[in-house]
């Protein structure tokens, strides 16, 4: 959908720029567009803004200074210093100085100074931009879709992770894993590709009627974004510290294993809650009643004649669960409070033997 979509804002913006503005070669306003809507979701507004605004200062500065101290490689060089110096100074954005630069290298080459071509690619940036963002407000890509689908490769990669430690704990083989340590390290490009597919949703649904009524399910996936962050960092914990269990030869309750274990099935839960339309299942109400059924495993007792590692690793699994829990909808309070406590409670008196 982003390449139709680049492919007729291009087409729109040439149309425009030609039968309606009446330029006779415009061809930065298609440029503008393809550049303002690019492949990935993200930004586009701030693109379309950079765009126009490099564009300007460009051939502001460029147009300025060129009439004042010629043309020549030195005078490239000052011109194309001061109008990319201002952009960044305006904004930090990279398309708005790039764009300035080029547009002074322009302006300094080509087009004699107080010439109206400069102008001319001004407003042929401002229609492709405006172009852009029109074709994404009539043919929009879903706003949720994508997102959600990079949710759910980040939870089955997690999946996978806590499955090979799991298989590795079991079997004292450092080389699962080993295995999934390099796998866990590997997911924080799918978690950047979440943030910036939640980021272009938000647009979309800003700029397009046809998704005003996503915003609510949009924001919903936005908030899950930050423990599923969180989840596969604790993941990486315990990866590595189950690593090194096993290199130590660690005492290991059984039942730790079986944690890691139910944590791995509990994700496939999550990644079809992920995948699912409303009302289908399994919903977040089945995703909770799983996690919160590992939650009550992890009980302090674990902890007893443990090593460090061992103790870390269970500490990991109850903070994996809390992330896990909020990503199935529950606030932070909540998924603590499904976790067993691990410090004696002081109001209940102790136990009596006689």
């Amino acid at each position: 959908m982003p390449v139709v979509q680049c492919a007729l804002a291009a087409g729109i913006a040439w149309f425009v720029a030609t039968e309606i503005v009446g330029h006779v070669t415009p061809f930065f306003a298609p440029i503008a567009a393809v550049v303002s809507l690019g492949v990935s979701l993200g930004a586009r507004m701030r693109r379309s803004f950079e765009l126009v605004a490099g564009v300007t200062v460009g051939i502001g500065v460029g147009d300025a200074l060129i009439a004042l101290i010629g043309t020549g490689p030195l005078q490239i060089a000052l011109v194309v210093a001061l109008a990319m110096g201002t952009a960044v100074f305006l904004d930090s954005g990279a398309i708005i100085a790039m764009q300035a630069g080029s547009s002074a290298v322009l302006v300094a080459t080509l087009i004699p100074p107080g010439d109206a071509g400069g102008y001319n690619r001004m407003v042929d940036a401002l229609v492709g931009g405006l172009v852009g963002l029109a074709v994404v407000a009539v043919v929009p890509t879903h706003p949720v879709r994508r997102a959600r689908g990079d949710a759910a490769t980040v939870i089955e990669t997690a999946g996978r992770v806590l499955g090979l430690v799991a298989e590795g704990l079991s079997a004292q083989d450092p080389k699962s894993i080993e295995k999934a340590l390099k796998a866990a390290r590997a997911t924080q490009p799918a978690i950047d590709m979440l943030r910036t597919d939640l980021k272009g949703g938000r647009e979309i649904s800003r700029i397009s009627p046809l998704y005003w009524n996503s915003r609510q399910r949009l924001a919903r996936l936005a908030a899950t974004a930050d423990p599923l962050d969180n989840a596969v960092r604790n993941i990486r914990v315990l990866a590595r510290r189950s690593l090194s269990l096993v290199r130590d030869d660690e005492i290991l309750d059984p039942r730790l294993v079986k944690l890691v274990e139910q944590l791995a099935e509990s994700t496939e839960v999550l990644r079809k809650m992920m995948l699912a339309d409303p009302g289908e299942q399994p919903d977040q109400a089945e995703a909770a009643r799983v996690l919160r059924h590992v939650a009550v495993g992890a009980k302090a007792e674990l902890m007893r004649d443990a090593g460090l590692s061992a103790t870390v690793v269970l500490a990991q699994i109850r903070s994996i669960v809390v992330d896990l829990l909020q990503v199935a909808g529950l606030s932070r309070i909540s998924a603590m409070a499904t976790l067993p406590p691990t410090v004696p409670n002081p109001a209940v008196p102790p136990e009596r033997h006689d």
